[in-house]
This record gives C-alpha cells, sequence and structure tokens, in this order.
C-alpha cells in the first residue's frame, strides 16, 4: 500500500503532462497515467500542479554575525522551508580562521543535530589556510568531500572576518578542480568596499541605507570578473552567489561566453525589491532591508529577469539569514554593526511565480528548473529534484489560483517583520510532501523536527557545463 497523487499536472524542467505518482516508502515508484487507486492512501491533485519540492541552496541558519545568531535555527528555518515549498536546504558551515574544517563541519553538525524539519545539505566556508603553504587544510578538503560536502564558499568580502585574499583564493580551486568539487563565490571587492565605509563613518553618514550606497554595483562585477578569471585559471568550476546586478551580470555573460566554468544565482529579494524601496524614509526601520550584496537601483531588475530566462543565470535562492528589530537594533548609529541579512525562505517559491510566472517573464517549466532540478543537478544531489521512479518522493503540490498575504503575523520564519509585508501574491503551495511524508496539508505545517536527514552530495563540478 503506497500513497498515491492524481488528477494534478505534473510540471517538469521540460513539460507538463497529467499524470499520476506512486510513492512507496520513501521513494517514488510508479510515474504513469491512469494508475489503480487499490488499496493505496488517495491524494486528490485535481486543479494543481505536482512538482518536485523546492531546493533552496543558499541559507544561513543559526549562524552567528556581529555577536548575534541568525533567527532561524534548524527547526524554523527548515519548517518555514516547508511552508513555502521547499523540501532541501544547503546551508553554509564556516570554518573559524584559526580553526579546521573539521572543527567547522562538527559545530554545523551539532546545531542541526535532531532539528531539521527536511533535508539538509551543507557548503564549507574557507577562510584560512594551514600548515605549511596551507597543506593541512587543502587535505580537510578531501575529506569534506569524502563526507559528501563537495562545495566551497569563498568570501571576497568583509575583511578581517571572512576574506580571503587572491593566493588563498586560487590555491583552494586548485584543489577543488583536482576533486571536481564546486567553488561557490561570494564576490565583492572587500578592500574598496571597506576604504568607502570607512569615509562614510567618517563623514557621519551612519544610517542604515549607507550600507547599501557604501557597496557599489561595480565592486561586485570586478570581483566577479576575478574570481572566474581565477578559476579558469585553476581548472575550476565556479558558482557566483547572490548576482544582484547588471554590471556583474555582464561580466558573468563575458566570462561565459569565453567557455569558463562559471555559473550563477541571484536572489528572491533583488528580483522585486530595490534601493527606492529602501531609501524614501530613510528610517531605522529600513535597516531589515541591510543584508550584502544590498539592494541595487530598480533598473537592474529586468536584466536579471532576462538572464533567468535565457539561462544565463542558473537557480534561485535566498540567502536566507534572518535578525528580528531587536536584533537589528546593535547597529542603531553605525550602520556598520547591522547583523546582515533577511528573511526569504518561505516567500521564495511564491515571490517567483507571482512576478515570474503570473507576470509572463518564465514558463512553469522554468519555474521548476531554477528553483528545484538545476539545484540538485548542479549541487550532486541526484535523488532530488526531478519526478522520476526510484528518486526520492519530494514532492509539492502547487495550488496557482490560491490568493496569499504575506504578513509576518502569519509567517513561520522567526523574525518579526516581513521584507514583502502585506504583498498579495497569486500562487502558493497547497501539500508538501518530503521523502514521502507529508509535512504541510493545506499550507499548514504538520511535519517533526528530525525528520530531515543530512544529503551527502556527490563531487560532479566537472559535468556541469
Amino acid at each position: 500500500m503506497g500513497l498515491l497523487i492524481k488528477n494534478g499536472t505534473i510540471v517538469s524542467s521540460e513539460s507538463q503532462q497529467r499524470l499520476d505518482v506512486l510513492v512507496e516508502g520513501e521513494t517514488i515508484a510508479r510515474v504513469a497515467a491512469g494508475i489503480a487507486a487499490d488499496e493505496h492512501t488517495v491524494v486528490d491533485a485535481h486543479g494543481l500542479l505536482v512538482m518536485p519540492g523546492g531546493i533552496d541552496v543558499h541559507t544561513h541558519l543559526d549562524m552567528p554575525c556581529g555577536g548575534t545568531p541568525s533567527a532561524d535555527e534548524y527547526t524554523t528555518g527548515t519548517m518555514a522551508a516547508a511552508v513555502g515549498g521547499t523540501t532541501t536546504v544547503i546551508d553554509f558551515a564556516l570554518q573559524n580562521q584559526s580553526g579546521t574544517l573539521k572543527e567547522a563541519l562538527g559545530i554545523w553538525l551539532g546545531k542541526s543535530n535532531g532539528k531539521a524539519c527536511v533535508d539538509f545539505s551543507l557548503h564549507m566556508a574557507v577562510t584560512n589556510l594551514h600548515g605549511e603553504a596551507g597543506q593541512d587544510t587543502l587535505r580537510e578538503m578531501d575529506d569534506m568531500v569524502a563526507a559528501g560536502i563537495t562545495s566551497f564558499k569563498l568570501f571576497m568580502a568583509y575583511p578581517g572576518v571572512l576574506m580571503i585574499n587572491d593566493e588563498l583564493m586560487f590555491r583552494v580551486m586548485e584543489r577543488a578542480a583536482k576533486l571536481n568539487a564546486l567553488c561557490c563565490i561570494h564576490a565583492e571587492n572587500g578592500s574598496a568596499i571597506d576604504v568607502v565605509v570607512a569615509e562614510m563613518i567618517a563623514a557621519g553618514k551612519t544610517a542604515p541605507h549607507f550600507h547599501a550606497l557604501s557597496r557599489d554595483p561595480k565592486a561586485e562585477a570586478e570581483a566577479t570578473h576575478r574570481s572566474i578569471a581565477l578559476a579558469d585559471m585553476a581548472g575550476a568550476a565556479v558558482y557566483i552567489v547572490h548576482l544582484s546586478n547588471e554590471y556583474a551580470l555582464a561580466e558573468l555573460k563575458h566570462m561565459q561566453a569565453r567557455g569558463a566554468r562559471a555559473l550563477a544565482e541571484t536572489c528572491t529579494q533583488y528580483l522585486v525589491l530595490s534601493i527606492e524601496d529602501q531609501m524614501p524614509g530613510k528610517s531605522w526601520d529600513e535597516a531589515r532591508y541591510v543584508f550584502t550584496p544590498p539592494l541595487r537601483e530598480k533598473r537592474h531588475q529586468d536584466p536579471l529577469w532576462a538572464a533567468l530566462n535565457d539561462g544565463s543565470l542558473s537557480v534561485v535562492s535566498t540567502d536566507h539569514c534572518p535578525f528580528t528589530t531587536e536584533q537589528k537594533a546593535l547597529g542603531k548609529g553605525d550602520f556598520r554593526k547591522i547583523p546582515n541579512g533577511g528573511p526569504g525562505i518561505e516567500n521564495r517559491l511564491q515571490l517567483l511565480w507571482h512576478f515570474g510566472v503570473n507576470a509572463g517573464r518564465i514558463t512553469p517549466e522554468r519555474f521548476v528548473e531554477l528553483c528545484c532540478t538545476a539545484p540538485a543537478r548542479i549541487f550532486g544531489m541526484a535523488q532530488k529534484g526531478v519526478i522520476a521512479p526510484g528518486k526520492d518522493a519530494d514532492l509539492l503540490l502547487w495550488d496557482p489560483a490560491a490568493d496569499y498575504t504575506i504578513s509576518a503575523a502569519t509567517q513561520c520564519m522567526a523574525t518579526d517583520y516581513s521584507m514583502f509585508e502585506g504583498w498579495r501574491v497569486k500562487g502558493n503551495a497547497k501539500h508538501v510532501f518530503s521523502r514521502g511524508r507529508q509535512v504541510v496539508a493545506d499550507g499548514k505545517f504538520i511535519g517533526e523536527a528530525g525528520h530531515g536527514r543530512f544529503v551527502k552530495r556527490e563531487a560532479n563540478a566537472g559535468g556541469l557545463l
């Protein structure tokens, strides 16, 4: 006896078909038309779209920032993910500059142990190299890949905390190339930005909106080009995280055209919010929009949407790193001390569907590619991202006719505000299944902490492009 989803329309990255889905245990057993009900538990998906569960490859749960942890730990963060239609997240483990990768892995597995409501994996951020010529840390990268952590993040921003220099970046890229691992890059010229920040503080420009004004889009473009060029020299594949503006996009396209193995994501906030939303009142409340890269001018949005449609950008994620109003107040009077990040894991699919599919910017098939299939393929999760026999039964039943109003009062995320407060969207997750188990029913979470498992990923960067 299994679980049978009938009468729905399956949307893949390539097509839409009226087919049934039979789930046995944690995996998909059959996908076909007219599967007999027999003694199966039947879920009627009439009027619904059946898609693979969403995959958010860029989250920061229980992450320390400026002396305070992000507001969502693994339980609330993955619960919010599930309610939003996401069944797998990839979070970031951060190496302490004086510590080892193994220590960082232990810390993050401890944070997640018994707490995740849906499946999760980890990227490993490398912030320093130890041993002669960095060999101790570089050898640890082999251990991480063996443990199923096959992507390594490098920060080109946040000097003195997370930022690495070009030598370290190149050494990590060379090692990643040998391991067939992927390098994820936070691309901003942190050194130049720090000069501008110091000049602003000296001039008394300390309000929250100066955070955005201190981080020129061209600083992101320069770092995007430099990181891809270094990866190309090292023979490595590179993935630019949270690309936010048309200048950085132009550098990405230029290097892609030259044959560099370069991919990139953007995030929902850069598609639907702009610095104009942050600037008018110039009030303290605008600290909720302080994240990095910052919001850009509205004119950058259309090029990003076009790149999602033509394939130059491969994924839409969130960079979910939420902080409460009280936590944001740590930076009152000095924008440098505002914890960087915003909440979005619960709203990613709603916003991309409403402003993308409903607006005619992308097709439903492209929606599935950007949010489900490409993330699984790029990050080595062969069991995820498609609806096919033998794959994990991570299934999203989407109601394209559902009207929903986004509000902090009803969200699962642990912040006391929403960056999209009061926005009305059409299209929402109705039922969500994680490895065959229903975790969301009629938009309400019914799962439990501890259901989510760590996903060991394949090192497959060599086959990405």
